[in-house]
């Protein structure tokens, strides 16, 4: 086993080590990728009158649950090194590690065992019934169950869609479109957003189309022709040469879906989610208003209805209050407490690192980091990642979770933290929510630990936090949500939808009758529908459905409610802490003591008032 040298890790949790050199990180991607060979070639070599739990599924659950930290330490930093050398060696090493990962699923002598040792049907626990289940898929998933002609069919299709995924996702990410305007053009931006961009020779200001700053001028800016041309141009971005890789995208996903018996790819990618079918539906309706200046009337609404300025309360959100306030929720609705740990290794002088305790028992469930402001090098999005799952060995050990947030707040020129937004805010609760998920789980298998669950449920714990925010958000959210995850059904569904004319219908009777802006068509800048969502852009939906109802249902007066925290995060009829091991239907039907309902959802849309 790599052993780390001088690492100042977190106290009890020797796996994890988050400083590694780039020659460290290459080292480690070399013994991760000979101890693999190792048990999947043991696995393989297994006697057919000899197979057993033991000696089939038992080394590779174990061999995944303790190789999860060691390749997250060697991926993690290509996000978030301050160093370039070490960022390459992290891209490196995870292409060889992932290359690895691959082969091993297309091994027909390790899938031969596996299959011959499932079908003895031997008395095993639900959980590892399960975990049997997946790892089978994982060899199918890769064709190994199909006919020889047929495999190569299925990888020929593979290597086709991610070259498409990737050339499209390329084409946006080397777009270096910006826009320049005056300071009056941008009237409404606060200072400090004003004070971060690039500043030409004739005084105007230098806008490039990332996400925030288009956000920023929707939503904020009160001259209507620059959210307009604003919104034009983020609309534009790569349209001559990302919408037909998107057709192509979706003919190849198409035609993979069928090799594998499927009708369609809608089909075929729903297959083991929780709504098991696609749905087609037929949207149209027109009516002609400006969709660029929606966010900027809905703000300007919630401030005279709330009475308050989204600038000014900017003043009453330092990150350090936010965090303590967040704190003080989990611990009051789930039981759990939190301590910095100050004496451990970081990657960068600002991470903060946090033990989660239960806190009747005192007992210690996990750690988290946090890596909080923007900087050099590092990515460009905030998430929250698995640096190692929950797990139980064959020998009685545990292994405790570990998770990291990323954010992407401000300093200013002096390195003080910038107080945050209202929309940080609700990024920041969501995003700690998964961070409590991810702690409070306590399934057997790595596999099944953390955030490895249904993505139609993974959402469910943030969005349920996201109810003890200050303000509840306007749900325009909503209406884009159903708006691309409509689309991405229908393109999936069938096999020659017309994708701006799909947008232009869809658009209008879903964005509550704005049309799409002029000259542009979205499909040519929606990287979810190519690459992690595809055809399952609904997910966040379907998640907000069920938090709502949970919410109504346990939580209805709106303060946290230990005794029903502490069920939905360690009890019998527990949320969180079977994960991925057990349906996600059954988990939500034990808790509610029925099926989930849309009413909750439908009604705090339908009873929000202005």
């Amino acid at each position: 086993m790599f052993v780390f040298i001088g690492n100042l890790g977190l106290p009890g949790c020797d796996t994890v080590c988050v400083n590694l050199s780039a020659k460290e990180i290459l080292d480690l991607a070399e013994e991760i990728i000979h101890k693999s060979t190792r048990v999947h070639d043991a696995v393989a070599l297994v006697s057919l009158d000899k197979l057993s739990y033991e000696n089939v599924v038992l080394p590779l659950a174990e061999l995944e649950a303790r190789q999860l930290s060691l390749i997250q330490c060697c991926v993690f930093p290509k996000m978030l090194s301050p160093h370039d050398n070490v960022r390459k060696a992290s891209t490196e090493a995870e292409q060889k590690i992932d290359a690895h990962i691959l082969s091993c699923r297309k091994r027909e002598d390790v899938y031969r065992i596996i299959k011959i040792y499932a079908a003895k049907g031997e008395s095993i626990s639900p959980e590892a019934k399960c975990y049997l289940q997946c790892l089978v898929r994982d060899f199918e998933d890769n064709g190994l169950n199909l006919t020889a002609i047929k495999r190569e069919e299925v990888e020929r299709l593979k290597y086709e869609i991610d070259e498409l995924s990737l050339r499209y996702i390329q084409n946006l990410n080397e777009d270096s479109s910006c826009l320049f305007f005056t300071e009056d053009e941008l009237a409404g931006l606060p200072l400090e957003f004003l004070q971060n961009l690039e500043k030409t020779q004739n005084k105007e200001f230098k806008l490039t189309l990332e996400s925030r700053h288009v956000a920023a001028i929707l939503e904020l800016c009160k001259i209507a022709k620059t959210r307009k041309t604003v919104a034009m141009a983020y609309g534009k971005r790569c349209g001559d040469t990302n919408i037909p890789v998107l057709q192509r995208l979706v003919q190849s996903r198409h035609r993979l879906a069928r090799v594998c018996g499927y009708a369609h790819f809608a089909d075929y990618a729903l297959d083991r989610r929780m709504s098991k079918t696609s749905m087609r539906r037929k949207e149209e309706g027109e009516i002609p208003f400006g969709v660029e200046d929606l966010l900027y009337y809905i703000k300007r609404v919630e401030e005279l209805q709330f009475d308050l300025d989204f600038g000014d309360i900017r003043q009453y959100f330092p990150v350090n209050l936010v965090l303590s306030g967040i704190f003080k929720i989990c611990q009051d609705l789930f039981g759990i407490k939190f301590e910095e740990v100050t004496e451990v290794d970081v990657w960068y002088h600002d991470i903060r690192a946090f033990a989660v305790f239960d806190s009747g028992s005192g007992k210690l469930l996990g750690y988290f980091y946090l890596d909080m402001f923007t900087r050099e090098g590092k990515c460009n999005h905030s998430c929250v990642v698995a640096l190692q799952n929950n797990a139980l060995f064959s020998n009685g050990a545990c292994q405790i979770p570990v998770a990291l947030l990323i954010a992407q707040f401000a300093k200013d020129g002096s390195g003080e933290a910038v107080p945050l937004g209202f929309s940080d805010v609700v990024n920041l609760f969501h995003e700690f929510g998964h961070v409590v998920q991810h702690i409070c789980n306590r399934a057997s298998f790595a596999r099944f630990s953390g955030l490895r669950v249904d993505p139609d449920f993974r959402e469910i714990p943030s969005q349920l936090l996201e109810n003890w925010q200050v303000l509840r958000k306007f749900h325009v959210e909503v209406n884009i949500r159903l708006s691309s995850g409509l689309f991405d059904q229908i393109i999936y569904s069938d096999d020659d939808a017309d994708l701006l004319q799909l947008i232009r219908s869809l658009h209008p009777k879903v964005m509550i009758g704005l049309p799409v802006v002029e000259g542009t068509n979205p499909a040519s800048c929606f990287p979810r529908a190519v690459i992690g969502s595809e055809a399952t852009c609904y997910s966040r939906l379907w998640s907000e459905v069920y938090a709502a109802d949970i919410f109504a249902s346990k939580f209805g007066d709106g303060h946290p409610n230990l005794y029903a925290g502490l069920q939905f995060r360690d009890k019998v009829r527990s949320v969180l802490a079977p994960g991925g091991g057990k349906e996600p239907m059954e988990l939500l039907t034990n808790f509610l003591g029925r099926e989930p309902s849309t009413q909750a959802f439908i009604a705090s849309r339908t009873n929000y008032s202005l």
